[in-house]
């Protein structure tokens, strides 16, 4: 099959029927290394004409996508669907999806070089906060400007605006940027969701490597949400009862919410008890409870398996982190940052006045922690993109760095995959101050950057 070239995206056209055996026949290696030469900066696979497709024909190309990213450093991935085919896409990799999808190839136009500086205004909304965020400041560092919907309903009363934008962007998705391992919330709560009949498969469909790293990172909430479980048997109780005691050496509190007894032994309440597990009629009697989910998420004294000793393996990697962090951050305030010092030691912040911290973890072939700290003012400047104008609400500024982090982890993930390393990230972790950071991370060393954004100092700290 061969692609129709146009602004440095190679399109490849299918059509018909897409299942395992029909899409091997169609595209080959061959295919897309002819295509390769043509310096494009896009592959993408049309699904204008296929008036089928399924699990296995797309994973022909999903795998043919990956040897691409990793070979050749462009982007893949689909577009030309309606939301009905992008629904069934993104239900079919729930758990990771490495490649993009964009809705129409106008849209996808926006992210190549051939249209930066033409600041378009886009309208742009996504269900994922994170994949929102990213699409934002993508669309921004390429000289756009990208006007955000925070709901559904937004979404619908400003499209229906006639000659506002000149485009609008839904249905769309970066890939390596979103994040679906669980929900991260105000308060610093991480929610797992659970359902059915909880027995011995939870240990192998758990991803425990991520709670962990979570534990490492600074969480110390985690929430169930088990409105749809029927019951639970002795293994599901088993497994539960040693999270728990993993959690306590971190002080983490674990928590159940809707879970009904009706089917399970009232007995397996009171040992889920014993071992440190609360249990909640509704989310929201914690996520309501300002003083509850402080309480309940708040830092603590480090547990020393907190302390992990730096390895040359993660350090190597130094310049992947800084490029991720310093080109993010420089994109949102316009300002170039000014390196100041580097060096090795604990973790120790002298001037703690008026900063803000994000910390996010990552594990795979290496694993570790970035933290960055940020001053109120640089945070501030940083979010305004992603909330739309300027504010002073704390919990909104926490809540939007979150997010930006969240966009620099994506970044780390993608630098490390073009230099063979694989990693996934966790979630964003805030602090509203210093000192909360410094509780989660006693003892620790690190190397520390420290650096300037419009003569505002941030720090930045690479540790495990």
């Amino acid at each position: 099959m061969r692609a129709v070239v146009k602004n440095s995206i190679a399109v490849f056209h299918p059509q018909g029927f897409l299942d395992g055996n029909s899409a091997t026949s169609l595209l080959s290696v061959e295919d897309i290394d002819a295509t390769l030469k043509l310096n494009v900066e896009m592959v993408l696979v049309s699904l204008k004409k296929v008036i089928f497709f399924n699990r296995n024909g797309l994973d022909v190309f999903a795998k043919l996508f990956k040897k691409v990213r990793t070979e050749n450093h462009v982007t893949v991935g689909f577009c030309d669907y309606d939301s009905k085919k992008y629904k069934a896409i993104m239900n079919f990799y729930t758990e990771a999806m490495n490649f993009s999808l964009f809705q129409t190839l106008e849209a996808a136009e926006l992210f190549t070089s051939s249209f930066q500086n033409q600041q378009k205004n886009i309208l742009l909304y996504s269900e994922d906060k994170s994949q929102r965020a990213a699409i934002a400041i993508e669309l921004h560092d390429n000289g756009h400007n990208p006007i955000i919907a925070q709901t559904k309903e937004e979404f619908e009363e400003k499209a229906h605006v006639p000659d506002s934008y000149d485009l609008i962007v839904e249905d769309t998705y970066l890939g390596q940027m979103g994040q679906k391992v669980a929900t991260r919330v105000t308060g610093n709560a991480i929610i797992y969701t659970v359902s059915s009949f909880l027995d011995a498969e939870i240990s192998q469909t758990f991803n425990i490597a991520y709670h962990n790293n979570s534990l490492h990172v600074g969480f110390r909430l985690f929430i169930f949400d088990a409105y749809k479980v029927v019951s639970m048997n002795i293994h599901a109780l088993n497994f539960f009862s040693k999270l728990a005691s993993s959690a306590a050496e971190f002080n983490a509190t674990i928590c159940f919410v809707g879970m009904s007894f009706e089917k399970t032994p009232l007995s397996f309440k009171d040992t889920l008890e014993d071992a440190g597990i609360m249990f909640f009629d509704q989310m929201d009697d914690i996520l309501q409870n300002k003083e509850l989910l402080e309480e309940l998420g708040a830092s603590s004294a480090a547990s020393s398996k907190n302390k992990r000793a730096l390895t040359k393996q993660v350090v190597t990697e130094l310049p992947n982190f800084i490029e991720a962090s310093v080109a993010t951050i420089e994109m949102m305030t316009n300002a170039k940052a000014v390196k100041e010092n580097a060096k090795v030691d604990k973790i120790v912040i002298d001037d703690k006045r008026g900063k803000i911290a994000s910390s996010i973890g990552f594990y795979g072939d290496i694993d570790g922690m970035v933290i960055l700290v940020f001053p109120i003012t640089i945070a501030k400047k940083a979010c305004e993109l992603l909330i739309g104008e300027s504010t002073d609400d704390p919990d909104l500024i926490l809540d939007t760095l979150a997010e930006l982090v969240n966009i620099v982890g994506g970044k780390i993930k993608t630098l490390l995959a073009d230099a063979n390393i694989s990693v996934d990230i966790t979630l964003p972790r805030t602090y509203p101050n210093v000192d909360s950071l410094l509780e989660i991370t006693q003892g620790r060393s690190a190397v520390e950057v420290s650096l300037k954004f419009s003569n505002e100092h941030f720090l930045f700290f690479l540790t495990r």
